[in-house]
């Protein structure tokens, strides 16, 4: 996996979505020398890899625009030896004009969050947030930056996935989606939850949707599950080995696995302030959970067909419905285990005509084609 290193400004986030699980309204705020220090880490760990800083939180844009001018310039500089990627993931709320110019300086793609129409979408997310959001929109827009939203399922709103599907579809919005999770942070870890079960035809109903529209719009999720088999690896961190590629920074300096585990100390794997090497960040008790969890997998899914381009999951997924503690893998092994299976048996419809693969085709007659839509015009499509 290609190295990532997530900033975390602020976990603080002006929104209040029912099903958030990494807001806190106590949280400080990164500062420049913080990022001082990033790069001066980063000189001495990992030298001369290229490496993608994805700005995340909490809200992003709280911490504001001469913080996003300098730090920019900053990494950009500071890092010249090495290939530079940014990205952020942002409500659009505080998006100004200023912040925009800045952004589209550097070429940061913008992801943002959008759950479909305006009623169902601030329901789950506070009332109000689907204008502010759409205003922001509007000003990354109008300064050239590209924005791509996460739309997030919930036991709720996946009973509106036609609706859901429809809104994307008719405002020519690229759909990503993101099941809602259960939370290491909640008292009601699974209130909002999406249901394994469901999230497998879920996807199911989206990669039907997807082949009837292709030419209308694209579906991220179901490009990546397509490519993961088509290339026999995860091609996102969900269905990768993330362990010592990916660390996130939150607002101190304290380095974690993944930005879904700033702010809990149990996590903290070091400090940038400290310049940790690979050992010192792997050997930390964080960084032992996470290994852990590696050879779990590598235990209980080895007779799984797919478990060179799923490794099991998400870490995090797999360890919040059990206060931290690894019992078993993601629980949405279910749904993609459900839509693995799905994408194998059209692909091995579209090329033999069958489910049993080669040795399953017929010579000097045409195979028999199934009703269902056939998929290799998404496996061979660039993304």
């Amino acid at each position: 996996m290609p190295f990532h290193v997530m900033l975390i400004p602020t976990l603080g986030c002006p929104s209040k979505c029912s099903y958030c699980w990494s807001s806190d309204p106590d949280s400080p705020k990164m500062s420049v020398d913080t990022i001082k220090e990033v790069v001066a880490w980063l000189k001495e760990f990992r030298p001369g890899e290229a490496v993608t800083f994805t700005f995340h939180g909490g809200e992003p844009l709280l911490a504001g625009a001469d913080f996003y001018k300098k730090s920019l310039a900053l990494l950009s500089k500071g890092l010249k030896d090495r290939k530079i990627a940014f990205a952020m993931q942002t409500n659009l709320w505080l998006m100004t004009p200023e912040i925009a110019k800045v952004l589209a300086k550097y070429n940061i793609p913008i992801g943002s969050s959008l759950d479909g129409p305006k009623k169902l979408n601030d329901k789950q997310r506070s009332e109000g947030y689907y204008d502010r959001t759409m205003r922001g929109y509007q000003i990354a827009k109008e300064n050239g930056l590209d924005v791509k939203f996460i739309c997030t399922f919930t036991s709720y709103s996946v009973k509106k996935k036609e609706e859901i599907f429809d809104y994307f579809l008719k405002n020519d919005l690229t759909l990503k989606l993101h099941p809602a999770l259960p939370s290491l942070r909640s008292n009601k870890p699974g209130e909002w939850a999406l249901d394994p079960e469901e999230y497998g035809e879920l996807l199911v109903y989206l990669l039907d949707k997807y082949l009837e529209n292709m030419d209308k719009i694209d579906v991220m999720n179901i490009d990546h599950l397509c490519k993961c088999i088509f290339t026999g690896h995860g091609t996102v961190c969900t269905y990768v080995d993330c362990m010592g590629d990916t660390f996130a920074i939150g607002p101190d300096g304290s380095i974690y696995p993944c930005y879904r585990y700033v702010g809990m100390p149990n996590y903290v794997m070091g400090n940038v302030y400290d310049h940790p090497t690979m050992d010192d960040l792997m050997g930390s008790k964080a960084g032992i959970l996470m290994l852990r969890y590696k050879k779990y997998v590598d235990k209980h899914c080895k007779d799984c067909a797919h478990i060179s381009y799923c490794r099991g999951g998400c870490p995090y997924n797999a360890m919040a419905p059990y206060d931290g503690k690894i019992k078993g893998v993601d629980p949405h092994c279910v749904a993609y285990k459900r839509i693995f299976d799905e994408i194998i048996g059209r692909m091995n419809t579209d090329m033999f005509g069958g489910s049993g693969g080669l040795e399953s085709a017929t010579f000097g007659f045409p195979p028999e084609r199934s009703s269902k839509q056939g998929i290799m015009a998404i496996m061979l499509k660039e993304i």
